[in-house]
Order: structure tokens, then sequence, then C-alpha cells
């Protein structure tokens, strides 16, 4: 009795949503099934959020919708529907440029794959080192890696080459952790590197203004304009949320580094950082600016960029754009957090 009325309950559920009501959907989905213990539970609200997804255009909504199909998949391998569906919104996703997540497939119909058991012993290991966590509500396993794809003109022709970096999350944990929020958020991708100087450094991550006067913090980091604040409704707004300086961790300004810029007061940094090419080792910066990873492959490429010509205010005269960045870091929430 209690699974035919579990039935009946997800296919009134189904109807809200080919009604076009996909919030009343899943509304009613946490009612029947707040654990989301039933795969189709998974489905329905996976195919949900996905409907809110496109109506929204959100990247972040996308991978919430991936992810509930993902689990869907898990607890029911051989379900057509489900397969169908999480098939399909992988497709959809890939056409319109979202990474269903940086980190491989880690199960392909129900098997693990190799990647998915090395991810497994990474993850135990990552445990034991202490990764840090973002909060209680939600599990996010802090990247050591990320990829920017950069586009400039050297005055001859016009490049695109990727860069990798390697994030330090022991030593820099909240700047790699903002790093990885304003990649997953697509903040970054079509921002300008807006101040470039010969034998010093390349600077971008403005992503709301350009022209480095604008960013901010992705999240609430406990300051609000340099200063330290109990609670984030303390702050105006968002737009004034910085984060702490980690300057002190032991990384220096070493050639082929990334560094937070920030202001001249102390606990200032949002989002715009620095590159340093091969022919800089700007020592003054230490202990002042957060370096919190070491350029692996490409820095040859920003040893290009800052030789490109330049104006007043060291602005490049042909654009010198960040076109994505995407990190390793992964999110995971229970899936009623999702809604």
């Amino acid at each position: 009795m209690a699974d035919e009325k579990l039935v009946k309950s997800l296919e009134s559920a189904e109807k809200l949503l080919n009604g076009g009501d996909a919030e009343g959907c899943l509304a009613a989905l946490r009612k029947v099934d707040p654990q989301g213990e039933n795969a189709t539970t998974l489905r329905i609200a996976g195919e949900a959020t996905w409907s809110l997804a496109k109506e929204k255009d959100s990247k972040s909504e996308y991978r919430k919708a991936a992810s509930l199909l993902r689990d869907s998949v898990k607890k029911s391998p051989k379900n057509k529907a489900n397969n169908n569906s999480y098939n399909n919104i992988l497709n959809e996703m890939q056409n319109k440029g979202i990474k269903e997540t940086t980190l491989p497939r880690l199960i392909n119909d129900g098997t693990p794959t190799l990647a998915g058991i090395v991810a497994l012993v990474g993850v135990i290991v990552i445990a034991l080192i202490g990764v840090k966590l973002a909060s209680t509500s939600t599990t996010l396993t802090l990247p050591d890696e990320a990829e920017l794809t950069l586009s400039w003109n050297d005055g001859q022709e016009t490049k695109t080459e990727k860069i990798i970096i390697e994030l330090y999350p022991d030593e820099a944990p909240v700047h790699v952790e903002n790093l990885y929020w304003h990649a997953e958020e697509g903040n970054y991708d079509g921002t300008s590197f807006h101040r470039i100087i010969d034998n010093f450094m390349i600077q971008g991550g403005d992503f709301q203004y350009g022209n480095g006067q604008g960013g901010y913090a992705a999240k609430w980091f406990g300051y609000c304009n340099g200063e330290s604040m109990a609670n984030s409704g303390d702050c105006p707004n968002e737009t004034q949320y910085t984060m702490p300086d980690e300057a002190n961790n032991g990384l220096t300004h070493q050639p082929c580094t990334i560094s937070m810029a920030k202001t001249t007061p102390p606990n200032t940094g949002g989002s715009q950082f620095f590159l340093i090419p091969q022919d800089s080792t700007p020592s003054h910066l230490d202990g002042v600016h957060t370096v919190f990873g070491q350029i692996t492959s490409g820095c040859e490429f920003v040893d290009q960029i800052s030789e490109v010509q330049t104006g007043q205010n060291d602005v490049p005269l042909n654009p010198v754009t960040l076109i994505s960045m995407t990190t390793n870091g992964e999110e995971s929430k229970a899936w009623w957090n999702f809604w």
C-alpha cells in the first residue's frame, strides 16, 4: 500500500512538471520522498530542476539537475528513463558549453570507472589530510588545479592558449575557495586582463567593471571592505564582500605564481588576481599579497602576454581575454538542499 501511494504521488508530481509547474513538482517531491530514497524521485527532481535551468539560463541549475539525474542512474542504473534523461541533459550542456563537473566521470552505466576508483582513493587521502569544508550543509572538496583559456593579439596574430595552475588549498584555503566559486559561477568567463606590466605581472578578474575598479568576494568570508564583521547583514551589500589575507602562508612571489590583487588596506581581496611571468620575482609583495598557486603549464604564454603593447594606466592596446576558467573542485549537496 505504501509503495502504491508513493507511485501515485510521483505520478502526480510528474503531471505538475508536464503541466509547466516545476516548482510545484519539486515541492510535491519534498513531501513524498524527503530523503530521496527512490530513483524516480531523483529523476523527476532532476527534470524539474532542468526545466528551471532552461528558464533561468543558469549554469549552476544545469549542474544541479545533472547531479540529481546522475544520482537517479546510480540508484537504478538499468532504468531506461533515468539514463535517457541523464544523457539528454549532458548533451544539452555540452552544446551550451557547460561542464557537468570539472572532475572525470566516476560511474558509467552503474559501473565505477578507473577515474572513479582513483577518485575514491583521492577522497580518502583528502579526508585524512583535512582539506576544509565549505559549510555544514554543503561539502566542498577544494580544488588543487585550475585551467584558464586565454586569448590575445600580439600585434601580428590572435592566439588562444591554455594555462594550468596548481592551487594550494592547504596554504590558502579561503583564496582557493573564492577562486572556485567565481569559476563555478562563470564570473571570470569573458573578463579582461586590464593591467599588464612587462617584467612584473598581468592582472585580471574584475568581472564587475572590467577596468580594475570592481570585483568582490564570491561569498561571505567575514569581511566587508576589509573590516571584520560577525554577520553578512552588517555589510551594506555583497559588492563589498572581501576576504581575509593569507599572505603569511610561507609562499612567496616566485616566477609563474598566481597571487591575489587587493587595495592597500589589509583583507580587501575580492576577485582580481595577477599572474607573474618567468622573468619577474616581485618579492616586495611577499607578506602583503596572498600567493595561492603555481603555474605548471603555459607560463610562456604569461610571458608573451606581459610583452603586449599597453597604453595609459598599463591597459593593453588589444584586448587580452580570459575566455574561461574551470577548476577540479566539487561541491556535494544533499539532494533536498538543491531545492
